[in-house]
């Protein structure tokens, strides 16, 4: 019996579960049981997910839902080993040093990633610090001691997959990673990376909100099974990937993956037309007192302020493409319109400080380069800003969660009179914009224009 091949993925977070997890369970589905996934994590905050899907075989139901609301509920069947937990990250380590662990995929989030606003890994952060001194915080650390011990274990070729919205993933991840190796003085594992490892660019996209305790129970009524780890997305889902793997893969393109030879235009359209707008809708919609995407988006000062956005600064700026912009752009918003979905603007509106320098900043500096102001791109860190202004305040109705936040920093810069200079200045967020008179009008102006559009929603009484 042939040994078969496994695709160890980091990262035990839903997307993944609705999304790789899924492709590789269509292909079961079609008869080719050739790959299956082992899953596990950095940190110990998914140790009880880990757990519960062990305790279930690995099995979980994935909810789907349409804008129309029709509901469907497929048994994923492609988590076949479940890696748990330990600080030294033993079985993550074991599996990714088999040889035929052909593929490690990774899901942390943008923030995830440490990157400089040059895209250049930040070894001041400080987790990238503990990472370096021993202790494992960041997916630098995790496949630095899974490669080590790969290597040392045969060196078996591997394809290292980010499945996160960075721009140039691959690539960028890959920059990173063999500069984290340099900074640790690993001259060797650096030497085997580069020679043994490819690291495609990809994108990926599915709406997929926290669970709540609803989608188990629709579970329950809908197929009888006592799900205690149910996944919820939307029925919409496109994979498109780089086709450079250095150790096989699965046939991801019979299950409706795009395999390409560059991602760049659907990579493009995706983090500036559904990422940057999403966050957008997210931060507009919590400062105007709504809870979830969908509420947000039916209201038309904001609907208006993403279909401006996109239609006068995104697509003259990524005009011509292979792809229909327009088209794009109006399917995106549907999505966002979907009422069953119920996304919460605390999921989409988190990681605020990665997002605007990768999804809004390109779009605004494309502007100038092009002779435009871009006004309309402007009111989204303009957004930002005023989100920010009320966490400082302690006044958003959640936690703000953000992999780049220093607190008490943040907040003795928003006690400032001069606040939105400071922002503004922040080369982190805005590249060479940050020193630009005329942007830092630009976006006085924005700012100053939407604090009395949101005073008079305050001032506006709430209709049934």
């Amino acid at each position: 019996m042939t040994t078969q091949s496994v695709w160890m993925h980091i990262g035990a977070g839903s997307f993944h579960r609705a999304h790789q997890a899924w492709y590789l369970h269509k292909l079961r589905q079609q008869g080719d049981d050739s790959w299956h996934i082992a899953l596990g994590n950095i940190r110990q905050d998914a140790a009880t997910l880990l757990s519960q899907l062990e305790a279930q075989q690995g099995e979980y139901v994935l909810e789907t839902v349409t804008p129309a609301g029709e509901r469907h509920y497929e048994a994923i069947t492609s988590l076949r080993h479940i890696l748990p937990w330990d600080s030294e990250l033993s079985a993550l380590v074991a599996q990714g040093a088999q040889a035929h662990t052909r593929v490690i995929s990774f899901t942390v989030t943008e923030a995830g990633y440490y990157l400089t606003p040059e895209y250049e890994l930040d070894c001041t952060q400080a987790d990238i610090q503990a990472d370096l001194h021993g202790d494992t915080r960041t997916i630098y650390g995790a496949l630095a001691r899974i490669l080590q011990q790969r290597m040392t274990s045969g060196g078996a070729p591997v394809t290292l997959l980010n499945c996160d919205n960075l721009r140039h993933n691959g690539e960028r991840f890959r920059r990173g990673f063999l500069t984290f190796l340099a900074a640790k003085g690993d001259s060797a594992l650096a030497a085997w990376v580069t020679a043994n490892t490819t690291a495609p660019d990809t994108m990926v996209d599915r709406i997929t909100p926290r669970p709540t305790p609803e989608v188990a129970q629709r579970v329950k009524a809908a197929t009888g099974r006592d799900d205690r780890v149910p996944v919820m997305a939307e029925s919409f889902i496109q994979w498109v990937v780089e086709d450079n793997f250095i150790a096989g893969r699965p046939a991801l393109e019979n299950v409706g993956v795009q395999l390409v030879d560059s991602v760049l235009p659907w990579e493009e359209a995706k983090i500036r037309i559904l990422n940057a707008t999403h966050a957008a809708i997210a931060w507009a919609g919590t400062l105007t007192g709504h809870q979830y995407i969908d509420d947000s988006l039916r209201q038309p000062a904001i609907r208006q302020l993403a279909e401006e956005y996109i239609t006068q600064d995104v697509i003259p700026s990524l005009s011509p493409s292979p792809l229909d912009l327009a088209d794009y752009r109006d399917v995106v918003l549907a999505r966002f319109s979907n009422p069953y979905i119920k996304d919460t603007n605390q999921r989409v509106a988190a990681d605020g400080l990665s997002k605007i320098p990768a999804m809004v900043t390109p779009t605004l500096r494309a502007g100038y380069q092009r002779g435009v102001e871009p006004v309309a791109t402007a009111r989204l860190p303009a957004l930002f800003f005023l989100f920010l202004q009320r966490w400082a305040s302690g006044s958003l109705p959640y936690s703000y969660q953000d992999g780049m936040l220093q607190a008490a920093a943040l907040r003795q810069q928003f006690a400032r009179p001069d606040a939105l200079s400071a922002f503004l200045r922040d080369r982190a967020l805005f590249a060479e914009l940050a020193d630009d008179p005329a942007f830092h009008a630009l976006m006085t102006r924005t700012v100053n224009a939407l604090q009395r559009e949101l005073a008079q929603v305050a001032q506006t009484p709430a209709t049934a």
